[in-house]
């Protein structure tokens, strides 16, 4: 399995999933605040493995920076309620409650520390980290948003995602600027509606754990190992598909929610936005090919004693998903009459 599943390790998932709930249904501010702690003090032990110094490194540094955040948020919290009485909306307030927001979630001007931590992660924890993560901050930050703050963080988080991820060797750290590109995508479709923000957020998850449950069988973290790797003709077409789906290429279902986004923009006259979300998507495309190129294309050698086996029902589902991810225009279709 991803990692030995013992009763600790499940009782602190239980409570990572239920940190969010409190959050998400607190009356308060205050809260709200609670249940970011919580969520923080349950997946610190997650993440940290004694035998594993990365991963220790890893968890003191999400520690600290999600500390900061915290910290951040409780103090514009209190500010809030001693200076203002009545909930008018303070520009300088609404910065701060959605830069700590942001800062728990890894959007750009603090996303220093995504890249570095996801890099002493396991592909199971960093699942978890791009995706539930986001849910609880994505949330408090839609109830209280500064719009034109967002519109700016949006545009950043789209630029740096696609050329960060350039230069990147690193399995975990092109996933981390993907993540960051598709925070754009996020921030943008939760300021257009909350439904679209859950179905984004969904179908993002579906091809983020495909990609992740295929690095954890494959055993891969950096792109040489996948040319390298003997690897079965089926596994690198399930790779090609769910890489271009995650960047967004028509006919796969990662393209159905974009092309919302891209339709509610263009109806809004925001044309500026829509040119920047499509060229930094083509660049997302070129490093996702990069990485698919090098594995279908380089003529490895073939070692004979260096095989992998992978078990026919983790094979099985893998196919299943990526006929899905295939499919996904057919399904769509359904959606628009």
């Amino acid at each position: 399995m991803f990692f030995l599943i013992n009763s600790n390790k499940m009782f602190f998932l239980f409570i990572l999933f239920f940190s969010t709930l409190i959050s998400i249904s607190s009356n308060s501010w205050f809260g709200c605040w609670i249940g970011l702690e919580i969520n923080l003090l349950s997946f610190i032990p997650l993440i940290s493995n004694s035998s594993n110094l990365l991963s220790t490194e890893a968890s003191l540094k999400y520690f600290l920076t999600q500390s900061i955040a915290s910290i951040n948020f409780l103090f514009t919290i209190l500010i809030k309620l001693i200076l203002m009485k009545n909930f008018e909306m303070n520009y300088f307030i609404s910065i701060m409650m959605n830069s700590s927001m942001l800062m728990k979630m890894g959007s750009t001007p603090f996303h220093f520390w995504f890249p570095n931590i996801v890099e002493g992660l396991s592909w199971f924890n960093n699942f978890i980290l791009m995706t539930w993560q986001k849910i609880t901050p994505m949330i408090l930050l839609s109830y209280y948003f500064n719009k034109n703050f967002i519109i700016n963080i949006i545009i950043l988080n789209i630029i740096i995602g696609a050329i960060g991820g350039l230069n990147q060797t690193s399995l975990r750290k092109i996933m981390a600027f993907s993540s960051i590109n598709n925070l754009g995508w996020m921030l943008m479709s939760i300021m257009i509606s909350e439904n679209l923000w859950m179905f984004y957020l969904m179908l993002y998850s579906f091809l983020i754990s495909i990609m992740c449950f295929l690095f954890n069988i494959l055993n891969t973290y950096f792109i040489n190992q996948l040319f390298i790797n003997n690897m079965n003709f089926f596994i690198k077409i399930n790779l090609l598909i769910n890489f271009l789906s995650l960047g967004g290429l028509p006919p796969f279902i990662g393209f159905f929610p974009k092309w919302i986004i891209i339709n509610f923009l263009i109806n809004n006259n925001m044309y500026l936005m829509t040119f920047i979300f499509i060229l930094m998507s083509l660049i997302m495309l070129f490093f996702y090919i990069r990485i698919i190129y090098s594995s279908f294309m380089f003529n490895y050698l073939k070692m004979k004693w260096f095989k992998i086996f992978i078990k026919n029902s983790y094979f099985s589902m893998i196919n299943f998903f990526s006929f899905i991810s295939l499919s996904g225009m057919i399904f769509s279709t359904f959606f628009f009459y």
